[in-house]
């Protein structure tokens, strides 16, 4: 499609963020399709829920928060939780009929005239005064790059491709990353691996206690402080350390979760560690599989051509507000990343837009 639509706000993404976003735009008062639309490249309902390996069942999944409006009630914990958040988010968006567009690829947000931005699309062009961006970090995964790992003759994959331990069966497997993601795959492996290996960057915190208000106030700060300042989000565990519970004490007695340090360098069959015997040094692992489970950054990339990076590297936000274009915002990044905070800043975000063009249509 050539011409250009207009619309009052555009949403790209419709996992947690965006799906809050087009409630609380709903819910003030703007209709779907002739004030506000929701663009997702995804292919179903379900956010980036929808790719999680099917051995992630909802009972494991930790802070998962309900949509405003609509409790997910009554769910299967041994359910694998990409149907579970699936059907949730198909029932939710059918209910507040938030007629999410998908699958359309949003290619590159420009400059358009008069003050409005164009959404370029696999869809066509959308004309809009403001912008909601909840594209997470899902379609972002990050691979380190070490001496050596272009020489690896096993196999390299990414927690986004993990699809469940079987694979895994009679292979001596090594996992990076210090994340939630790198203890479940670690406790999951290890019954049909040959050997496990579980290296991180720095020692991990683990984390006694419930992870309430105060809590979750307090990381919340801490995140907020670097977006304020420009620089790129940290990842949550970074900032809350990992819950030590059950599973995890288990995983501790039985050395499944015995850290090492990072290593140096890959070999073509392991990794390795340089330096004297003596500091841990002279080492090497055999390896037929290297798991990266290094978290995401954030997707972003669609924002590049309105030049709103920083110094830092990162979006400097107030609140969900970019701080250098106020007329977009990011929601489900930074401190709203986490579930219930993205459902906090979709309602601030449509209270701020509310505020833009109420005030535009004033002066």
């Amino acid at each position: 499609m050539d011409s250009e639509r207009e619309v009052e706000t555009v949403v790209i993404g419709a996992g947690q963020a965006g799906l809050s976003s087009a409630y609380h735009l709903r819910r003030t008062g703007f209709a779907p399709d002739r004030d506000f639309v929701v663009l997702d490249h995804s292919p179903a309902p379900g956010g980036a829920w929808q790719f999680r390996w099917p051995s992630l069942t909802y009972g494991k999944v930790h802070g998962m928060h309900s949509l405003p409006g609509m409790e997910l009630t009554g769910a299967d914990p041994a359910r694998p939780s990409a149907e579970v958040v699936g059907a949730y988010f198909d029932s939710y968006e059918r209910t507040f009929d938030l007629r999410v567009r998908r699958p359309v690829d949003v290619r590159a947000v420009r400059e358009g005239v008069a003050g409005r931005l164009l959404v370029e699309t696999s869809d066509g062009t959308w004309s809009t005064r403001t912008l909601i961006s909840a594209t997470g970090t899902w379609d972002r995964p990050f691979w380190p790059v070490y001496t050596g790992h272009e020489t690896f003759r096993g196999r390299q994959l990414h927690t986004a491709q993990y699809a469940g331990p079987e694979e895994f069966a009679g292979q001596r497997v090594v996992v990076v990353g210090g994340g939630a993601s790198a203890t479940q795959h670690l406790l999951e492996i290890a019954p049909y691996a040959a050997a496990t290996t579980w290296v991180t960057r720095r020692p991990p915190v683990f984390r006694e206690g419930p992870f309430d208000e105060g809590v979750g106030r307090s990381v919340v700060a801490l995140v907020e402080q670097r977006v304020r300042q420009g620089l790129p989000p940290r990842s949550v565990v970074s900032v809350t350390g990992l819950p030590l519970n059950d599973a995890i004490r288990q995983g501790l007695r039985d050395g499944v979760l015995d850290r090492q340090p990072m290593f140096d360098r890959v070999a073509p069959d392991g990794v390795e560690w340089l330096g004297s015997p003596g500091h841990g040094g002279g080492r090497h692992v055999d390896a037929d599989v290297i798991l990266w489970a290094t978290g995401f950054r954030a997707a972003l990339d669609h924002l590049a051509p309105l030049r709103l990076r920083e110094p830092g590297g990162g979006i400097r936000v107030e609140g969900t507000r970019v701080a250098a274009d106020p007329r977009i915002h990011l929601v489900g990044y930074g401190p709203s990343a986490s579930t219930i905070g993205a459902n906090r800043a979709g309602r601030a975000a449509v209270r701020d837009i509310r505020g833009l063009l109420a005030a535009e249509a004033a002066a």
